[in-house]
């Protein structure tokens, strides 16, 4: 057990990659097909290992594997997981398989390129979850532009080009502030500790002036803002979730979008205490606008696709501001962050689902204008369960995942900033009423077009991607501890000690995993 525990990350990120390159050379789209569900199920089955013998009493860094790579340059290959980054993980070995489900009836020859494209992403995204060093993190964070350009530009709408264009552009800007400001934070190390290195452990002990942690902090932040995205740098989501084909929008929105938050947490928080203190009223701000505005932007949409895109915009705002509701004394609120943490979940199953469930509308009647609908919910009772199940969740009805995090992070909220949560607040009722809009349309009413009449209600594939999701939303409403259990002591140590972040997480890191030199 010792050795997969030693080596499971490192399976984790290439495996998929493997058999994406595996499925390039398969002589038949079924044989491709196959490989690609494997390896999909094998990687879920690895993020459950991962979860099963994480030790969830402990905040240290865990499953670390690290080795040499450019000793001169004091680059190495370290990855790790801690609470931050677990449910993360486990989220992307997830969804996988039930994007491959989702696809397994498209008969087309160019599915093999995009499976493999899909396994690629997946790689990627677990390779910048785990990555331990700035220089591997980079290009993880950029190695997983490449498969969703090619997801959005290939096979996805009629402005496909021009979304993925503008979704790589806006990532490229951002990320070459990022990789500026990470040049200097190198040198500054150097600098303090005459040795060079680009391990994010070593990192976290620069200590920076608040002149300059401002502007780096900035730089950092305006990267993953981008990613987030968070108002005002929303623009390219809901041309690349419109453009992208059903399974994209999934992932942009189950794992992607939560780069930037997840980024925000690994990195500008602790690298940049000082800064991220003085910066926090004004991200709350931008958090607290998305939620609203994301909110009313989705209320008037018309295209039911659109509609939910524009809901991420809302929904991820809570999550910024969970992440920077600092309390007096410079203190991050615990409540708020942990709300944060578990809503990043919630907004992917919840949201991935709605994408879902508008995907399989527009495959039967090719369009996604509500105005076309109505009535569904007479000849597709079990379509009509599924949205009703995702709206909930989305909108926070208690004994669903998304209450927990919501309610977590408005309470915190309100404790460190009473304004930033009651305008907050405004927010989930307005998510109330253009997702319980979106239901009326779509469901209820009269059946009177004859197109609609005629539609099937769930096929057992459907379901069997669908049901997953709803299920999960109902499980983490009901037992929040399962999951909070195990990423409680990590939060609580950034929360309360970020600013002395990295000596606690190199002693913890040091002691409870497993290090290969």
């Amino acid at each position: 057990m010792e050795l997969i525990n030693s080596h499971i990350l490192s399976f984790l990120i290439f495996m998929p990659l493997v058999a994406a390159g595996v499925i390039l050379f398969l002589p038949s789209l079924a044989t491709a097909r196959v490989v690609a569900m494997l390896a999909s199920v094998v990687a879920f089955l690895g993020g459950l290992h991962v979860w099963y013998w994480f030790d969830g009493t402990s905040s240290a860094l865990q499953f670390v594997e690290s080795y040499e790579w450019i000793p001169s340059l004091g680059m190495k290959y370290i990855v790790g997981v801690d609470g931050l980054s677990l449910l993360l993980v486990v989220l992307t070995t997830f969804l996988m398989p039930l994007v491959l489900l989702s696809q397994c009836h498209i008969s087309e020859p160019s599915q093999k390129p995009f499976l493999a494209l899909l396994l690629a992403l997946e790689s990627g995204m677990i390779g910048a979850l785990v990555a331990m060093d700035m220089v591997f993190f980079y290009v993880f964070w950029e190695a997983m532009l490449i498969p969703m350009y090619f997801i959005i530009g290939v096979w996805g709408g009629k402005r496909r080009i021009y979304a993925a264009t503008k979704f790589v552009l806006y990532t490229v800007i951002g990320s070459l502030l990022m990789l500026a400001a990470a040049v200097v934070l190198y040198f500054a190390h150097f600098r303090q500790t005459g040795v060079y290195s680009t391990s994010l452990l070593d990192l976290y002990q620069v200590k920076l002036p608040i002149a300059t942690q401002m502007w780096m902090f900035v730089a950092f932040a305006v990267a993953f803002a981008i990613k987030v995205p968070m108002w005002p740098f929303h623009t390219w989501l809901p041309d690349a979730h419109v453009e992208a084909p059903t399974v994209g929008s999934v992932i942009l929105a189950g794992v992607l979008l939560k780069m930037g938050t997840y980024g925000l947490l690994r990195f500008a928080v602790p690298l940049f205490p000082e800064a991220m203190v003085q910066a926090a009223p004004v991200l709350i701000f931008c958090g607290v606008v998305g939620i609203i505005y994301g909110a009313l932007t989705a209320w008037v949409q018309k295209d039911a696709k659109k509609m939910v895109a524009y809901s991420s915009v809302s929904h991820l705002g809570f999550v910024v501001i969970g992440t920077f509701a600092v309390m007096a004394g410079g203190e991050i609120s615990v409540e708020a962050l942990t709300g944060a943490t578990y809503q990043m979940i919630n907004h992917g199953i919840s949201t991935g689902a709605l994408f879902f469930l508008v995907g399989v509308i527009y495959e039967r009647r090719h369009t996604r204008m509500l105005s076309d609908f109505g009535g569904l919910a007479e000849n597709m009772p079990l379509f009509a369960i599924m949205l009703i199940v995702a709206t909930l969740s989305s909108v926070g009805l208690p004994g669903t995942g998304g209450f927990v995090g919501e309610f977590l992070i408005l309470n915190g909220t309100f404790q460190a900033m009473p304004l930033a949560g009651v305008l907050a607040s405004l927010g989930v009722l307005l998510g109330a009423v253009y997702m319980l809009t979106l239901c009326r349309k779509i469901l209820f009413g009269p059946l009177d077009n004859p197109e609609n009449k005629e539609m099937e209600d769930l096929n057992a594939r459907e379901l069997g991607y669908l049901v997953p999701l709803a299920v999960l939303a109902i499980v983490m409403g009901i037992f929040p501890n399962a999951f909070i259990g195990k990423t409680k002591p990590s939060i609580e140590h950034l929360a309360k000690n970020y600013k002395n972040y990295s000596l606690d997480f190199r002693m913890g890191s040091d002691m409870s995993s497993k290090s290969a030199n």
